[in-house]
């Protein structure tokens, strides 16, 4: 997979600012200052494995906020458009829309390859299984999105550090629900991280 200036543990998240559903700016900083954030970049609207992230991260939302967890889902649609998709998949997350992909650029989120995106074997075997239970078929992408825009999944700490970036392999790539709410070993997402050794 191609390396565009991920992002890594602990490395400052980029204050970006984006737009919320009512079109106004957003900065991301004021988000994650309120409580650690779960930011979650979607690709297009027509995607099958997209519909799925956020039903998994939607039917996770009440344990989240029980860690004290925020969920918001940015995509890269007007914010009329994103406003009504959240309206029908995750009315209970916060919805940003970035149409111009700075902040998927930000984030080290770039145009997948068509392997990526189209050709994997496993790209495939998701789309039968999600046409077969729960409908979902592969859609084109609205206007202005682009259906090589890959996706990602990053907590950001109340410091603004990256606690957790996930990058997917392939479309069909999601991070599982139980990494998010409890991290590797049971981390406490709320604590900064040390990096001084114990004495």
């Amino acid at each position: 997979m191609t390396q565009h200036n991920q992002l890594k543990f602990n490395d400052p998240a980029p204050d970006v600012k984006v737009l919320g559903v009512n079109g106004k700016p957003v900065a991301l900083s004021s988000l994650w200052k309120k409580s650690v954030l779960v930011l979650a970049f979607t690709r297009h609207f027509g995607c099958p494995q997209c519909k799925e992230m956020v039903d998994q991260l939607i039917d996770a939302h009440l344990a989240l906020t029980g860690k004290g967890l925020q969920l918001a889902i940015v995509s890269h649609a007007s914010p009329e458009a994103a406003r009504e998709f959240c309206e029908l998949r995750a009315p209970s997350a916060i919805c940003l829309a970035d149409p111009n992909r700075e902040a998927y650029r930000a984030f080290g989120l770039y145009r997948g390859t068509a392997w990526q995106t189209m050709l994997s074997p496993r790209i495939w075997i998701s789309n039968r299984r999600l046409a077969r239970r729960k409908g979902y078929k592969p859609g084109l992408p609205l206007e202005g999105q682009d259906a090589y825009q890959m996706s990602g999944t990053f907590i950001i700490g109340r410091d603004g550090r990256i606690r957790l970036p996930y990058y997917y392999e392939d479309i069909a790539d999601h991070p599982p629900v139980d990494l998010i709410l409890h991290g590797v070993m049971g981390v406490d997402w709320k604590k900064p991280f040390n990096s001084d050794p114990v004495v």
